[in-house]
């Protein structure tokens, strides 16, 4: 049995300061700098004037002139959905699948024994996660999100676990359920123009037809429709490392770049990372508007070349929507060990290269992990000496890449 975990409008309770700032305002999640200006998650009472997740500003202030603009806070959504919600669930001993912030599915058939059951699974929960919680139950995960999301009081909502049933459940719902599924998403307002009101009559339109109306994503949404998904993929539990500064005045251009080249050599120094290469980052940024921006970066390959992480990084600073206060870079995967790096190079470099690592590493054995140092240009205009010149780690990877 799969459990499906809603939390309604999450994003935006965790912006607004938390859930008693949402009664009785007007409220929505500030349009992206970049890009269609449409509204994020709305509040209950914005819901009543017409408002809508993913509308145009333009129409929502017309249908709710009182429409109050939250700034989004998408580094503050991760924090508290990685380490307190997905981080419950785990306490209780599942296996999470977050789906998007607010949104999550465990198995629970490893759970019955430990919990006494079905019962004492989602009791488990609601336990977990506190009272906002929505909780379903059923055979697959697009039938418990359908469960979850028909929940209006304390009583989770559960599905039997014969597919027929859950075939005859599904037939029920309205079509706008694929809107929480991103490849079906789009497929929400074409199906809704063409009178098409329930996945009963989704399915009735056959899969052939909907396939050669719409292409994969037809095919895929009348498979969820008919009970048909893929396995859940738990999430992998990794160790994460970060480096964060705070800037003494807003920058932004070759400022801001110089400050992520320092946080990458700080990053690389560190002993946590042992040897390990890098395969997936987050680069976030606390604005001077208000707000966060957090930007996520996966490479073609794991790598451990500062100056190739930060060619890939640096080419995300562009989309900061306004001047930062303070820069950081998280590693959310690592790769393999790093072997030998520079494997161009003629081999009398390569044997260079490694006697002076070897030569740092005794250094720092010896006095310490500030011992060898190099000196980074941030702000060369400044006639601060310390905001022009800042001290980073230094190694042999760091002094071929400067």
């Amino acid at each position: 049995m799969v459990v499906c975990v809603h939390l309604p409008r999450f994003e935006l309770v965790v912006a607004s300061g938390g859930p008693r700032a949402l009664p009785g305002r007007a409220l929505a999640i500030a349009p992206a700098p970049a890009g269609e200006a449409r509204v994020g998650e709305v509040s209950g009472a914005a819901e009543a004037h017409g408002v809508l997740a993913g509308m145009v500003l333009g129409e929502a202030l017309a249908r709710c002139p009182a429409l109050e603009l939250v700034p989004a806070d998408p580094l503050r959504v991760a924090q508290v959905w990685e380490g307190a919600a997905l981080g419950a669930l785990e306490g209780i001993g599942a296996a999470p699948e977050p789906a998007r912030p607010g949104l999550a599915y465990f198995m629970a058939d490893g759970l019955r024994g430990m919990h006494k059951g079905d019962e004492g699974v989602i009791a488990a929960t609601r336990r977990a996660l506190g009272p906002r919680a929505r909780v379903g139950a059923g055979p697959t995960r697009f039938c418990a999100l359908a469960a979850a999301l028909q929940v209006r009081s304390r009583r989770a909502v559960v599905v039997e676990e014969d597919m027929k049933v859950a075939r005859r459940y599904l037939a029920s719902q309205p079509v706008g359920l694929l809107r929480f599924r991103e490849e079906t998403s789009a497929l929400v307002e074409p199906l809704t123009r063409l009178g098409v009101r329930s996945l009963g009559e989704l399915t009735r339109l056959g899969r052939a037809a909907l396939a050669d109306r719409f292409g994969e994503p037809g095919a895929i949404a009348h498979g969820l429709a008919r009970g048909e998904d893929t396995p859940l993929r738990a999430r992998r539990c990794e160790e994460r490392l970060e480096e964060s500064l705070e800037l003494a005045e807003s920058n932004s251009g070759p400022a801001l770049e110089r400050v992520l080249e320092l946080l990458v050599d700080r990053l690389l120094a560190r002993v946590e990372r042992r040897g390990r290469t890098l395969r997936a980052m987050i680069l976030s940024a606390r604005l001077v508007e208000s707000g966060t921006w957090r930007e996520q970066v996966v490479f073609r390959q794991a790598l451990a070349d500062p100056r190739r992480i930060w060619l890939a990084l640096s080419l995300r600073l562009s989309l900061l929507p306004a001047p930062a206060e303070s820069l950081a870079v998280t590693v959310e995967r690592f790769g393999p060990p790093s072997g030998r790096q520079g494997t161009l190079l003629d081999r009398a470099r390569v044997l260079r290269l490694e006697r002076l690592g070897e030569g740092v590493a005794q250094v720092r054995a010896l006095a310490g992990p500030e011992a060898a140092l190099r000196a980074l240009c941030v702000d060369p205009e400044s006639r601060v000496p310390e905001r022009r010149v800042v001290l980073t780690p230094w190694g042999p990877s760091g002094a071929s890449a400067a």
